[in-house]
Formats: structure tokens, C-alpha cells, sequence
């Protein structure tokens, strides 16, 4: 089901320091250009006193300003993140508070499948935007790994930064074409283990477990198992989601992938035969943002001039459950 849809504006925010893949090296007693070759990884940024409400809402006032629009224009904020600020209230809230709009009575609302959750926030908007419902919506992705990382677990420590994205959707007028042409997510909980934090929830409370070390509410990620997996799965998702479309790979201009590391992004582009051109590949300056990392990416391709209106994108990417999901739309 075809859904209008249009991108009036994105916006990004990048902590300002600056970690490199020499530096991780040295901080874990690693030799010269490991990090650098187990993660695709230059450099990435981690926060000094930034919250992510506030990383969110700066990259939310780039994005309204390139949308021409004004915040109070905004009818709808979601918030599509891996992680939390805090538990309650939910992100969005905590976004539109530090956007000085406490007092609009804009809805707040959080979607989060980790790493997919700006594709599935972007998704479900379509819906929303499309019926009616809402006329302009902010989603905005703003993540923090830094603070959760287990430094124990190498291989997947070095691969994550930090930062946010937002984007403001609109209904496209009757003469423009902009819209959602197919969109798919699946999960397999099969592999719900293989990317996890166990702890810091009502199974695992730190009020009844303070006896457990620390690492049980820390990031824990099995590379390998997930790799494996995915590769499985991913040929036959792939199908269904170009299924009942006559859309085909060579239609498209841009394929924006979840960064998730340099092999994940190798593999994937050989699997599919994605030509460079078309690719989106900024890991090596950003590292894997979890959810931010798709609308990253998909701003600095339109800021870039890689995207043009008319063009036909695809979004695509893994996450924690574990889930596939991918959304193919005309910009």
C-alpha cells in the first residue's frame, strides 16, 4: 500500500569530541590499526555533557529551519531511539520540553526497535500523514552508546558513536509525487540473545540484583551470530519487499543502510550487488549511531546532492530482536 509522504527537512547534531580508532587502540592496549580494521571505524564522537534530549532537539531546530517551517508548526514528535534518556517519561517528551514547547500539547510518542526504529517511526508516520491525522511530523533519532558500552567486549565496543538526526515529514501537495512505495520489517526472536542489554528493566532491577557486576546492563552483542543469521534471512526479505512493486534494484538512486560496521556494510552491498554510486557509506566517520545512523546518513546524501527530488531511496537494516526492515520511497 502506497502511503504520500514528503521530506521537507533533516538535521543532524554531532557531539563534539572527537574519538579516534588510534586512541581506542591505546585505551585497550591494542595493536596499531586494530580498531581501524575490525570496525570501518576513523573516528567517532561521544558526549561530554550532552543528554540526548538535547542532542535531539538541536538536531530537530536544523531540520525545521531547512524545512522552512516553525516549531510551532510541528503537530506530532516521535522519537525513534535504541535508547533512553530515562525510563520515564519517554524520549519525545523530554525532546519537545528542551524545544521550549512544554506548554503546545504536542503529542509525544516513542517508537523503538533499536537500530530500525527511525525506519519504522518513519513508516508508521506515513500512515498517520497520509489519513490525515497529523499534517507535520518530527521524528527524531538521538542516541548515546558511549555510556553503555562494555569495554570487556572489544570487537563491538569500538564500532559505536554517538549523535542524533531529525527529519519533518509532511503530506506532499497534489502536483508532487513524494510518498512510501514499500515498506516491510520482520523479526525473528530466534536471535534475541545475539544483541541485548539483560539488565536495567523490571526482569533484571538493580534494586533486587545490586549484587551483579556491571556488565550485566551493558551493551552484549554476538557478531558473528548475528551476521550469520541476517545473511540467511536477508535474501528472502529482500523479495518480499520489492514483491507486488515494479520496482527493481537498478531503479534506485540511493540504498542508505544501517551502519552497523565496515564487513556488515561489505556484505551486505556484495549480497544485494549494490553499485557504488548508490551506496551510502559514512561509518568510518561516524561509527554505528544505532537508529541515528540511517537519517544521518540520509541527510548528508541530500545535503551532498545525492538525492534529488523524484529520486527512488531505499532504507535497510538489522536491529536487536532480531529484526530485518527496510522501506523503499520516492523523495
Amino acid at each position: 500500500m502506497e502511503r504520500s509522504i514528503k521530506v521537507i527537512g533533516t538535521g543532524i547534531y554531532i557531539p563534539k569530541t572527537v574519538v579516534t580508532a588510534e586512541e581506542l587502540d591505546k585505551k585497550l592496549s591494542l595493536p596499531s590499526g586494530w580498531t581501524l580494521k575490525k570496525s570501518g571505524v576513523r573516528v567517532r564522537h561521544f558526549i561530554t555533557n550532552e543528554t540526548a534530549s538535547k542532542m535531539g532537539a538541536k538536531a530537530a531546530v536544523q531540520a525545521v529551519e531547512n524545512a522552512g517551517i516553525r516549531l510551532e508548526d510541528i503537530d506530532c514528535i516521535i522519537s525513534g531511539s535504541g535508547t533512553m534518556e530515562q525510563p520515564i517519561p519517554c524520549n519525545a517528551a523530554l525532546i519537545q520540553k528542551e524545544l521550549s514547547l512544554e506548554e503546545s500539547g504536542i503529542p509525544c510518542f516513542d517508537i523503538n526497535t533499536t537500530c530500525l526504529s527511525f525506519v519504522k517511526g518513519f513508516d508508521l508516520a506515513s500512515y498517520l500523514i497520509d489519513s490525515g491525522r497529523y499534517k507535520t511530523i518530527l521524528i527524531v533519532s538521538s542516541e548515546i552508546s558511549s555510556i553503555g558500552l562494555n569495554w570487556k567486549q572489544k570487537e563491538s565496543a569500538v564500532l559505536f558513536g554517538d549523535g542524533a538526526a531529525a527529519v519533518v515529514v509532511q503530506k506532499p501537495r497534489k502536483e508532487e509525487s513524494s510518498h512510501i512505495l514499500t515498506a516491510r520489517m520482520e523479526t525473528y526472536s530466534v536471535g534475541a540473545s545475539h544483541s541485548e542489554i539483560p539488565g536495567g528493566g523490571t526482569k533484571i532491577h538493580p534494586r533486587e540484583h545490586a549484587h551483579l557486576s556491571e556488565e550485566h546492563f551493558l551493551f552484549q552483542m554476538n557478531g558473528q551470530a548475528i551476521f550469520r543469521l541476517s545473511s540467511r534471512l536477508l535474501p528472502a526479505f529482500m523479495e518480499k519487499l520489492f514483491a507486488g512493486t515494479n520496482i527493481t534494484m537498478n531503479a534506485l538512486k540511493a540504498v542508505i543502510p544501517h551502519q552497523a560496521s565496515g564487513m556488515a556494510l561489505r556484505i551486505l552491498q556484495k549480497k544485494l550487488n549494490i553499485p557504488d554510486a548508490v551506496f551510502i557509506n559514512n561509518i568510518e566517520n561516524y561509527g554505528n549511531t544505532i537508529a541515528a545512523s540511517i537519517p544521518i546518513a540520509l541527510h548528508e546524501a541530500i545535503e551532498q546532492g545525492r538525492i534529488k527530488r523524484g529520486d527512488l531511496v531505499m532504507l535497510i537494516g538489522t536491529s536487536a530482536g532480531l529484526s530485518i526492515g527496510g522501506v523503499i520511497f520516492e523523495y
